[in-house]
């Protein structure tokens, strides 16, 4: 086969997001099975580029010979409608989705509307369309003109727990409390941090602890406020805002409870990850968070339900027992959980046959 693959991508590929994690993974899967794979970094700023660095980013992809085979991460992508109308006949352009840009929460309606308007222009002029999740394929089949022939859903792979702390887990003595609850998720407002902290306050009269594990950088007026809050809330002795860390998986083992109020996921890999660590969840019924969370590990309310969300967080701190048994599908819901070399097979596959 022709194994030559120009990925590219906004940003900085080492961020410590979701998608910057899918994509860093799957590169990698993609060279284990013989893929020559160049990462291009298609600059800062996306998806609200300045002109200048989107028409860079353009010249650097108009600049690929005749026929290459280029995968675009869709926060780049979805900006370039014009450009994928000019080169969509002369490159096999297949677009990597994570979830349509319009649906970041917190757009104005006139910016969302363009971005929609943008991406599914866009999105036209591909070869391919690689998703997430069937959440995504189904958005972009019914709200984006994209063929359900034309989509492949390559699920996030999981890492699986090392043996040893897993038997760690299940041998150990019950926790004890206060309990550790963790959330894991980039500060930005489709995070939801701010009804996890809302919830929280509700349960002063009960013994706990979280923590806020995610970049502070990357929307820095969402930080701010959600450091505000937990002053406000009088919650800074019981909540921290730890930032990033390099190890999730490990500060997940920490935890009791793993909770994220996310107000849409396209598809929400740190979920899976709970899952993995068999962590009860406690989560919002929205985007592709059902898909990923069985109801026998996770209670989902509704987006924004601060009363709802404080009442499964109040059932998991002060029921054990309860607290155990969802636990404990969890943990057998993630041993089910694909691994990254299934995710990179299945692009692969797929990637073989663009012409």
């Amino acid at each position: 086969m022709n194994n030559r693959l120009v990925f590219a991508y906004p940003g900085d590929l080492s961020l410590k997001t979701g998608g910057y994690g899918y994509d860093r993974r799957l590169i990698h899967g993609l060279e284990q099975l013989g893929w020559h794979v160049e990462p291009v970094s298609l600059g800062e700023g996306f998806p609200m580029p300045t002109t200048d660095v989107l028409a860079r980013a353009e010249a650097q992809l108009s600049a690929l010979p005749d026929g290459a085979l280029v995968m675009i991460d869709g926060l780049a992508f979805g900006l370039m409608d014009r450009w994928a109308k000019r080169e969509g006949a002369r490159l096999r352009i297949v677009a990597l989705v994570h979830h349509p840009l319009a649906l970041e929460t917190g757009l104005p309606a006139a910016v969302a509307a363009r971005l929609c308007e943008s991406e599914r222009e866009a999105l036209r002029f591909v070869r391919h369309v690689v998703v997430t999740s069937a959440e995504t394929a189904r958005t972009l089949s019914e709200d984006y003109g994209v063929a359900p022939a034309e989509i492949t859903i390559a699920v996030p792979g999981t890492d699986r727990p090392q043996p040893a702390n897993q038997a760690a887990r299940d041998a150990g003595p019950p926790h004890i409390i206060p309990p550790h609850i963790i959330s894991v998720g980039t500060l930005t407002r489709r995070k939801g941090h701010d009804v996890l902290l809302a919830a929280l306050a509700k349960l002063r009269d009960l013994p706990w602890r979280a923590s806020i594990i995610g970049n502070q950088t990357l929307d820095p007026v969402t930080a701010a406020a959600l450091a505000d809050q937990v002053v406000a809330l009088g919650l800074s002795d019981r909540v921290t805002l730890c930032g990033e860390r390099d190890d999730v998986a490990g500060e997940l083992q920490t935890g009791d409870i793993f909770a994220l109020a996310s107000r849409y996921e396209g598809y929400g890999m740190v979920f899976a990850e709970a899952l993995a660590q068999g962590l009860p969840i406690v989560a919002c019924h929205a985007g592709a968070i059902p898909e990923v969370v069985p109801p026998e590990a996770g209670v989902l309310v509704a987006v924004d339900d601060i009363d709802g969300f404080a009442d499964a967080l109040r059932t998991f701190i002060t029921d054990p027992l309860v607290r155990r048994q969802f636990a404990d599908a969890a943990a057998t819901a993630g041993r089910l959980l694909p691994r990254w070399q299934d995710t990179a097979r299945t692009v692969s596959d797929r990637l073989e046959g663009v012409t």
